[in-house]
């Protein structure tokens, strides 16, 4: 991963494959990553909520704290450590998931359309659908839940 250059359609090789800059650049910024996410202790199944890390940045899809966001979130995900096995973690969307499923990315994504408004008029986007966590105690995310979600 030493050569920082972007190559031309980088997001059909591989995942193993990219270098850091094209893994970045990979992310569409939806920000269903950061949703809280239950998982329910008989069946396993993951259920979703609305409810979104208090420092993801609903105007840019951005995290507010990426670089120290292990330290800051300790239970955040961090895409560059996922495995196959994890990848059930993230949303169906997700293109490092669909990376590691094999699959394409899919039509909407900024890398195929240039824009990120396919992203948000195909309702990929979280904006506007979601609550910061800091106004929901965690005994009521069960309130929350979600099925816009395609896990």
């Amino acid at each position: 991963m030493g050569d920082e250059r972007v190559r031309p359609q980088f997001w059909e090789l591989p995942i193993e494959e990219l270098n850091d800059r094209e893994w970045e650049r990979l992310c569409d910024r939806c920000g269903r990553c950061c949703l809280k996410k239950l998982a329910d202790e008989d069946t396993g199944e993951i259920v979703w909520t609305r409810i979104i890390c208090r420092y993801h940045e609903s105007e840019t899809g951005l995290c507010g704290c990426y670089p120290e966001r292990s330290e800051k979130v300790p239970d955040c995900m961090d895409v560059r450590k996922l495995t196959a096995e994890d990848a059930h973690w993230m949303p169906a969307t997700c293109a490092y998931r669909r990376r590691f499923e094999g699959q394409p990315l899919p039509e909407w994504h900024p890398l195929l359309t240039g824009v990120d408004l396919e992203m948000v008029a195909a309702g990929i986007s979280v904006r506007d659908k979601v609550l910061s966590e800091d106004f929901v105690h965690p005994d009521g995310y069960h309130e929350h839940i979600i099925r816009w979600i395609d896990a």
